[in-house]
């Protein structure tokens, strides 16, 4: 498994289970899902930190492992 990151939740829709975060000190945002996110909630606020793996998944690099 890869290095894990911190970042903050750009963007998080409840009701469609994605959104973005940026990893700190970069610009661009990595697609997350529900699914990837650890916990029993598996939900994300807009500017909560959290940390998370980035792997390359369907064309596009993707947060894993996401833990808040």
């Amino acid at each position: 498994m890869s290095e894990r990151c911190e970042g903050i939740v750009q963007y998080f829709d409840r009701e469609k289970g994605y959104g973005f975060v940026v990893p700190i000190g970069q610009r661009d945002a990595i697609y997350v899902r529900r699914e990837d996110i650890e916990g029993e909630t598996r939900t994300l606020s807009e500017g909560q930190q959290v940390s998370f793996v980035i792997e390359l998944g369907r064309g596009r690099f993707e947060a894993r492992a996401v833990r808040p």
